[in-house]
């Protein structure tokens, strides 16, 4: 057991009692714990394999390359469309998951023999996303923020392309790339923390929201 994951638990306000148990199953399986994301990861040989998380309706396993998975049960959950990868197995107490054990035990085991097997998702590539009319046409007006923009990693330009296309409004769209242009330009990413006072760097966790405006 990692002590950081230890005052992880000792934290949590939701789930505790179903997240302990995840982490014993998980753990049963000869994973190895961390933190990672702000969040227990549990790896094999140093590759993530599983997160554990919660969330306001459910708690869940998350399985890094779940996409990989056979899911003979039909228990994997895409959270969105826009997920390649990752999938979800999701509970809401510790009588559900403790009836599931020997089937979560399967799903893990299973995630890494994919591991081992240096299986990999197909991702899209970046070039791939449709780019927005209306971002394009801010691109092409504005040289600081197109090379700024082309500069992130793909990771981060594909989150800033999820993010503005999800818009079904063309005025939503054009709100949301003005708000993010700051962040762009410092190279920072949609997720990425700006204000420098989050716990979980380089990841935002809305530490921002607590400034006053004095």
């Amino acid at each position: 057991m990692n002590p950081k994951v230890d005052d992880f638990f000792r934290q949590v306000d939701k789930w505790q009692q179903e997240l302990e148990l995840l982490r014993t199953i998980t753990l049963d399986c000869g994973l190895t714990e961390e933190i990672k994301w702000g969040v227990p990861c549990y790896t094999y040989q140093k590759s993530n394999i599983i997160l554990i998380h919660g969330f306001k309706e459910y708690c869940a396993l998350l399985f890094m390359k779940g996409a990989l998975l056979n899911d003979a049960e039909g228990i994997l959950i895409q959270q969105t469309e826009n997920v390649q990868s990752g999938r979800q197995i999701r509970f809401q107490s510790t009588k559900e998951i403790a009836k599931m054990e020997g089937v979560l035990k399967a799903y893990i085991y299973e995630a890494i023999e994919v591991e081992r097997a240096g299986l990999k998702v197909e991702l899209k590539k970046t070039d791939e996303y449709p780019v927005p009319e209306e971002l394009q046409n801010k691109l092409n007006k504005n040289t600081e923020l197109k090379s700024a923009f082309y500069a992130l990693t793909p990771g981060r330009q594909r989150g800033y392309l999820l993010h503005f296309s999800q818009a079904k409004q063309a005025k939503t769209r054009e709100e949301r790339i003005e708000h993010c242009i700051p962040r762009i330009l410092k190279g920072k990413g949609f997720h990425d923390c700006i204000c420098g006072l989050s716990k979980r760097m380089p990841n935002c966790d809305g530490s921002h929201k607590h400034i006053t405006n004095k």
